[in-house]
């Protein structure tokens, strides 16, 4: 076949179409498709939720155009030189041959395509020379991820400049909008219920209707606490627990220890994900899992963990690096267990098998979350779950119970936080996507000293499911919950954790534990004895800051300089009997 604008598309599609361009659409995609060919816009913008088939729509409709000769070329814009890959592969699929390779420097392509992809980046370089392109023939031009407009003033008024021309323009997006004060190219903006303009979608498929509709998978966010340890560059070691009150730089301290590879909550979190892989992999042989790694030197300490936990090796997909596509293109095609990714982790990985996911990375807006928790909620089959280990972060776990909130975008929205959800995403979102590791400054300003691993719950559509008192890495409680099976309706997954809590607080209340503390510790393994101190001298900590104030870093470094010895994390049991009596003394001392 040939590109030629009078070559009609072959019979084959979409007989052809890859699993995502089904030869009968979803009911959202024909719903979108009949409302674009009812109304035949020249701007259409379709907001749907990662995994739900926004491709397969894009598609249709170009077909639809192209046979209908409204359009005689196609013009794809992504965010990333991988996507133009996969944009070009699907489309080949679909019978609309595409150059991925095209750049506006070369000025032509082969006749034997339609249409070509190019980056926002590589619009932004020459938008006059994408111009010219634009006027010689009627396009369409298919915006993907369509917020990419706004990292940068110059992309968005390089896609205005480029794309005025089109005769047909259709906008996608599967990710919350961004808050600034640019406009969005190709956009319709309306006055909001506060009178600031906001985006207004032509079509909406959010994550809760694409849930009941099967269309994507539920999602167990695996939530994991732990006691972390760490030297200030003042010299201080602190000590706090994740998930508990702490500020915000304590917040960012606390989370680096825990995903510092030399410590111990990492490779107990990631031994816990290599446990229930194994467990969906009964059900689904070919489920894979994607470590979410912050730079390039944690990503290969990661992926040696792994090779020991698991035993194979893992594929380490790091930044740009050449050959990244071809590394991810053979991960999907095989059923290898792990893929640890640096950058290629938004828009740009697309590995359907995906069904178990951590959490490793310091970069945390809602925007990222939202891209990377995409790449694991694809529907293949019926039943199909997946699981994303995340640490016990306050926000973190917001973003959990808020993934089926529909944004827009909302021009000049007054920030007032660093930790608004609205919060400008460009500087984090570059860091996350760049080679680089932490700056030098936090560097100097931090070193690890120490971190151990709990269990803590299980986020499931916004409600929380564990056991009382502290549920060590690796005990039998953590296995109610790693042990749930790989293919489970949404209803399935909701009445078996319930199930799992209720079952577990009987026994533990016919056995006459409770929640009170184990009277005998020398009855268990050293492991679980220190585990119990902890959590005991942690409850008390709790208890002295809601009695004074004092923050549990302080507390426990008085505790420290009193007593002696190293950090909780790794002190031997009679420490921490002793830093127990000692806070049950100042406690009695204050009460009288």
């Amino acid at each position: 076949m040939t590109g030629r604008p009078d070559a009609p598309l072959p019979p084959a599609w979409p007989d052809r179409a890859a699993w995502g361009t089904a030869p009968s659409l979803r009911a959202w995609q024909q719903a979108a498709v009949d409302d674009y060919r009812s109304r035949q816009p020249r701007d259409f913008l379709a907001v749907a939720t990662p995994g739900a088939g926004k491709t397969t729509f894009a598609l249709t409709v170009a077909a639809d155009l192209l046979s209908r000769r409204i359009v005689d070329r196609i013009t794809v814009v992504a965010p990333t030189e991988h996507l133009k890959t996969q944009w070009a592969e699907a489309a080949a699929r679909a019978g609309i041959p595409i150059d991925p390779a095209y750049s506006a420097g070369k000025g032509k392509t082969s006749d034997d395509y339609v249409g070509i992809a190019v980056t926002y980046a590589g619009v932004a370089v020459n938008p006059l020379a994408m111009r010219i392109r634009t006027e010689r023939f009627k396009t369409l031009v298919i915006l993907d991820e369509i917020h990419h407009a706004g990292d940068a003033l110059s992309w968005g008024e390089g896609v205005r400049e480029a794309f005025d021309p089109a005769t047909r323009r259709l906008s996608l997006t599967g990710t919350p909008f961004r808050s600034d004060i640019n406009p969005i190219p190709f956009i319709t903006y309306a006055p909001g219920e506060d009178g600031i303009p906001t985006s207004t979608a032509d079509f909406t498929y959010g994550y809760a209707r694409a849930l009941a509709d099967h269309v994507v998978r539920p999602v167990l966010f695996m939530a994991y606490s732990g006691e972390m340890t760490w030297r200030t560059r003042a010299g201080d070691e602190v000590a706090a627990r994740l998930g508990e009150p702490l500020t915000k730089d304590m917040h960012a301290h606390a989370l680096r220890t825990a995903l510092d590879p030399q410590g111990s909550w990492i490779p107990a979190v990631l031994q816990a994900a290599d446990k229930r892989l194994s467990e969906v992999r009964r059900h689904v042989p070919d489920a894979g899992g994607m470590v979410i790694a912050s730079d390039q030197d944690t990503a290969r300490a990661y992926a040696a963990l792994l090779k020991k936990i698991s035993g194979e090796a893992p594929t380490v997909v790091l930044s740009d690096e050449k050959g990244a596509s071809k590394k991810i293109a053979t991960f999907t095609d095989s059923d290898k267990r792990w893929l640890v990714a640096v950058r290629m982790v938004s828009e740009g990985v697309d590995v359907p098998r995906l069904a178990v996911g951590v959490w490793a990375t310091t970069t945390s807006t809602p925007l990222f979350f939202a891209q990377a928790v995409g790449r694991f909620v694809r529907a293949r089959s019926r039943g199909e779950t997946a699981s994303i280990f995340l640490p016990s972060v306050p926000h973190l776990l917001e973003f959990a119970s808020d993934m089926e909130a529909q944004r827009d975008h909302v021009l000049g929205r007054r920030v007032t936080d660093e930790d608004d959800i609205f919060a400008a995403e460009e500087g984090l979102l570059a860091a996350a996507n760049a080679e680089d590791g932490a700056s030098g400054e936090l560097e100097m300003s931090w070193e690890a000293l120490g971190s151990t691993a709990s269990f803590d719950h299980v986020l499931y559509e916004g409600a929380q499911f564990g056991h009382s008192g502290e549920v060590l890495a690796g005990s039998e409680e953590e296995m109610d919950f790693l042990g749930i099976p790989g293919l489970l309706e949404p209803d399935q997954v909701r009445e078996l954790l319930h199930s799992r809590q209720s079952e577990r607080a009987r026994k533990r209340t016919s056995e006459g534990t409770g929640d009170r503390v184990v009277d005998s510790v020398e009855q268990l393994s050293t492991h679980q004895q220190l585990g119990v101190l902890r959590r005991e001298l942690n409850g008390l900590v709790a208890a002295w800051h809601h009695r004074t104030g004092q923050a549990h870093g302080i507390t426990h470094s008085a505790l420290r300089k009193e007593c002696g010895g190293p950090p909780a994390a790794v002190a031997s049991g009679d420490q921490l009997a002793e830093r127990i009596n000692r806070i049950r003394e100042w406690a009695m001392k204050q009460s009288s």
